[in-house]
């Protein structure tokens, strides 16, 4: 509920709206899965301490809903563990924060290892869901990833 309200005034025009006083983080998107029924606020950055909380934009990434390549990341066990329910074709919505909504298609998923460093091309225009994988792991931190590409719709 508090980021959702945080949400609430970001989009009223409020910058870095923190959903409670010491909070190291914000809103920046809202993430919205409607094959699975998720709707998900998007916080900035991917530390540790934001994606306790929900997806974190990756640092160095476009912005979420912008042209250029968008990278969010999140919990397999939490905020991001539908990504396994979502096949090619599902229908992803990021409202930014003027309100605007861009709609995404998945294209493809895959996975990756942390290990081995992934660069994207530079003219690159979509969005990568990302979490760990095996979505059923016992030990968490292991080095592989599992990505959700997706385009976007125009």
């Amino acid at each position: 509920m508090l980021l959702h309200r945080a949400w609430d005034r970001t989009l009223a025009g409020e910058a870095q709206a923190k959903p409670w006083p010491w909070a190291d983080t914000w809103p920046v998107a809202r993430l919205k899965l409607p094959a699975v029924d998720a709707d998900l606020i998007v916080l900035a950055g991917a530390s540790g301490q934001a994606l306790a909380f929900g997806p974190g934009h990756v640092s160095g990434t476009a912005a979420p809903g912008r042209p250029g390549l968008s990278i969010i990341g999140g919990h397999r066990d939490t905020h991001l563990k539908v990504l396994a329910e979502l096949a090619p074709g599902s229908r992803i919505e990021i409202q930014r924060p003027d309100g605007e909504t861009r709609v995404y298609r998945v294209e493809t998923t895959s996975i990756a290892d942390a290990r081995h460093p992934w660069a994207a091309p530079v003219e690159a225009d979509g969005l990568v869901l990302v979490t760990c994988y095996p979505f059923d792991a016992l030990i968490p931190g292991g080095p592989l990833r599992y990505l959700v590409h997706a385009a976007p719709v125009e």
